[in-house]
């Protein structure tokens, strides 16, 4: 029997603790994998390359692929939303938009029709576990392997976590394995230290969380450090909505499900949730995540460095001391 480690690693703190636990315990046949979901940040790319150089693990990287259910959902609005008295023009433009474009984030959402949300997160699902599973897990399940899927999970991240045993089986000889499952943060960032390793540098410019940027779970302070700090990213998902969009049956598709929010240019209480969705883009979330007192005012402490230390977890002042 031949047991083979596959570590999912993100580029955030926990599964690079993770990475760095099995290679302390010098843990055999390790794989490395990592699911590019093509909303990822450039830093995020190039942290991954500074792990394989610095810990001399090669880092699978996986990609979903949407072409043939994107060319499934075309045959189906040709034929049904046609029947379904759906608008002609609406039909073609969807027809037209609904190309792959090689962007795993983008094409799943355009074969969607919509965005992932707090309450649909298929985007995981979709972009992360089944891509490892299809491509590096499965090859490798048979008779004579055991897999232990290692997972950079802690059980005070959420509450469906906090209950996760450290270790399950799925069958078929497939494991999952949690081993930071207690861990707390500082823990987390410990083990970097303690391995002569870098957190991703994401997490000293008011990012709490890495992977996609933006995360639909995203806290209202780090949007607003990344439209100060990477305005790009923010045009690039307005160009994805308005694409989305085209690919949307009622006509409409926004990233953030929080457009409703109050915030200094009005109210949008009085209007239908599908209006919101017509007129909502990624810019009203950003204009809120400025305010303070619940949208009412601008906050006029918020930060307008785009080059200062900023973290949630205390690493400004750990750099300052060293």
């Amino acid at each position: 029997m031949t047991t083979h480690n596959v570590v999912s690693v993100s580029g955030g703190k926990d599964s690079t603790a993770t990475l760095l636990v099995a290679l302390a315990l010098d843990t055999p046949n390790l794989t490395a994998v990592f699911a590019d979901t093509g909303n990822e940040h450039e830093q995020t790319y190039r942290y991954l390359d500074y792990l394989e150089q610095e810990t001399g693990v090669d880092i699978a990287r996986v990609r979903a692929d949407f072409t043939q259910r994107i060319e499934g959902k075309r045959r189906f609005i040709e034929s049904k939303w046609r029947e379904q008295g759906i608008a002609e023009s609406i039909v073609l433009a969807a027809l037209e938009v609904l190309q792959p474009t090689g962007n795993p984030f983008l094409d799943l959402c355009i074969w969607k029709g919509r965005f992932p949300s707090r309450m649909a997160q298929f985007c995981t699902m979709e972009l992360k576990r089944d891509p490892m599973l299809e491509q590096v897990v499965m090859p490798l399940m048979g008779p004579d392997n055991m897999i232990v899927s290692w997972q950079g999970v802690r059980s005070d991240e959420s509450l469906n976590r906090k209950y996760l045993p450290e270790c399950d089986e799925v069958g078929g000889g497939l494991f999952n394995y949690r081993p930071i499952l207690k861990w707390d943060i500082p823990a987390v960032f410990e083990a970097h230290r303690y391995m002569g390793i870098n957190p991703n540098p994401l997490y000293s410019q008011g990012m709490g969380r890495v992977g996609c940027m933006p995360c639909i779970n995203c806290r209202k302070d780090e949007l607003s450090e990344i439209a100060l700090r990477f305005p790009e990213v923010i045009d690039r998902i307005d160009r994805w909505e308005r694409t989305v969009l085209l690919a949307s049956k009622r006509g409409a598709a926004t990233f953030f499900a929080s457009s409703k929010a109050k915030h200094p240019a009005g109210s949008t209480a009085h209007l239908t949730s599908v209006q919101i969705m017509e007129t909502a883009s990624i810019r009203q979330p950003v204009e809120w995540s400025k305010t303070a007192r619940g949208g009412i005012q601008y906050d006029l402490l918020i930060a307008t460095d785009a080059t200062a230390c900023s973290s949630a977890y205390g690493l400004c002042d750990t750099m300052e001391a060293a």
